[in-house]
């Protein structure tokens, strides 16, 4: 039957209560079907083709929601702006008394998770005019991996949040330090949390969800805010149950209008002794191999530097209690000028032989601009070496408009050292070898 004849559907939706509003659901759908304001993030009805591209990457599962709805009374966008908890499931009587055709129940259901992909799978396999042309610029999200390194330790997720047992966990602030020269517009701040004796166990590129106190404009608690953690799986201070975060504290959108970000100004005014509600930990995917000769490219800007941070303390704390040697770190750290660069100062002191390390600076007065995307050219026939080892993996943080230059450079770099790159990023994807975490 076609589509466009049924009168009931199963309406994907996603739970106000549990998302996080990390922005990964609409950065990752292909189709442009998710969108959000202020308060929510939904899914339009009338252009979700249920590809499920947004399922897996979702770090709460706030996005794994539906409703069967007469077609014709199906939720828009701004009824769901409105939600601050999903609605009931219709029962079979209220779908008859609004008219819709639930005689067969096999017929109840116009598009389902398991045959969507099915339906579907012809034009997943060439994708909308927008996708192939987002393929052919090499910037699809279909190039950053769902899943982790093989040899990745269990993260353990969600053990605090609104549906868990526990609704967060409070966690008191040991530290707070600029990691930015002072003067700079670039504020950014490095935040110690600590849990005491409650467990909050995480992995290196795990985030945590924020609870900034006080109410919104509606009145209501603020929602979580997602930051990405900064210390490695034995603490910032080893053998303690704490955490470190980056956080810049945010003073204007990205169109450069002023703006008083909620959970960054709370963040980075917090003085040590006070405590801060927190949710989490979040994330499945983007965690650092544990073989101990695989190899690291990092590549970041800003506060993307947050788990890259992790991932290099930790195999530093590695290498100095181990006596095996370990794979490569490769990091391409971009900020406007060194003086916005947060951790410049440390990481200049880390040893050559322990990471080589490339910076670009955008901004710096009598100098062009350069951007991570130019140094990784300038390094090429390292990458390209490293893009040829099995052993290799890729993490990539930061603003989203970084993801296309930087998926440009490494096509171009596979592409000039005689490689395949379609063979080159499926074989990255298929073995969790490739993340991107970008907003």
């Amino acid at each position: 039957m076609d589509q466009a004849e049924l009168k009931v559907i199963k309406q994907h939706l996603i739970d106000p209560e549990i998302c996080i509003r990390c922005n990964t659901c609409e950065a990752t759908c292909p189709i442009g079907a998710i969108t959000h304001d202020a308060n929510n993030y939904v899914v339009d009805a009338e252009i979700c083709n249920w590809c499920m591209a947004c399922i897996s990457p979702c770090p709460t599962g706030s996005i794994d929601n539906y409703r069967t709805v007469p077609k014709a009374q199906a939720y828009s966008v701004e009824e769901q702006l409105g939600w601050d908890e999903l609605p009931v499931e219709l029962s079979r009587e209220e779908l008859t008394l609004a008219g819709a055709q639930v005689g067969d129940p096999a017929a109840s259901v116009a598009i389902d998770p398991d045959s969507a992909l099915d339906a579907a799978s012809d034009e997943l396999a060439t994708g909308p005019a927008d996708q192939a042309q987002a393929d052919e610029q090499g910037a699809s999200p279909r190039f950053g991996a769902q899943i982790p390194p093989w040899s990745a330790a269990h993260p353990y997720i969600n053990l605090y949040g609104p549906k868990a047992p526990e609704k967060s966990i409070t966690a008191t602030v040991t530290g707070n330090f600029r990691v930015t020269e002072a003067g700079t517009d670039y504020d950014t701040h490095h935040i110690v949390l600590d849990f005491g004796s409650m467990p909050f166990p995480v992995l290196e590129g795990q985030s945590i969800g924020i609870l900034p106190a006080g109410l919104d404009s509606r009145g209501r608690p603020h929602h979580a805010r997602m930051y990405s953690i900064a210390s490695p799986r034995n603490g910032e201070r080893a053998g303690y149950n704490n955490l470190s975060l980056t956080v810049k504290r945010v003073l204007q959108d990205h169109e450069g209008n002023p703006v008083r970000g909620v959970a960054s100004n709370y963040l980075c005014d917090l003085k040590v002794g006070e405590q801060v509600e927190v949710i989490g930990p979040f994330g499945t995917s983007f965690l650092m191999p544990n073989h101990p000769n695989s190899h690291l490219v990092m590549i970041c800007t800003g506060t993307g530097s947050a788990p890259m941070r992790a991932m290099t303390e930790w195999r530093r704390r590695l290498r100095s209690t181990e006596k095996s040697d370990s794979g490569k770190l490769m990091l391409f750290f971009g900020a406007r000028t060194q003086q916005e660069l947060p951790y410049f100062g440390p990481l200049q002191n880390l040893p050559k032989d322990f990471i080589d390390s490339n910076f670009a600076f955008s901004r710096t007065p009598g100098q062009p601009k350069t951007y991570v995307q130019d140094v990784m050219r300038q390094r090429s026939a390292d990458l390209a070496r490293l893009l040829a080892d099995q052993g290799t993996h890729f993490y990539v943080c930061g603003l989203k408009r970084m993801e296309e230059g930087v998926m440009l450079a490494l096509r171009d770099i596979t592409i000039e050292a005689g490689l395949d790159w379609e063979t080159t990023i499926a074989g990255l994807n298929r073995e969790g070898r490739l993340h991107l975490e970008t907003y």
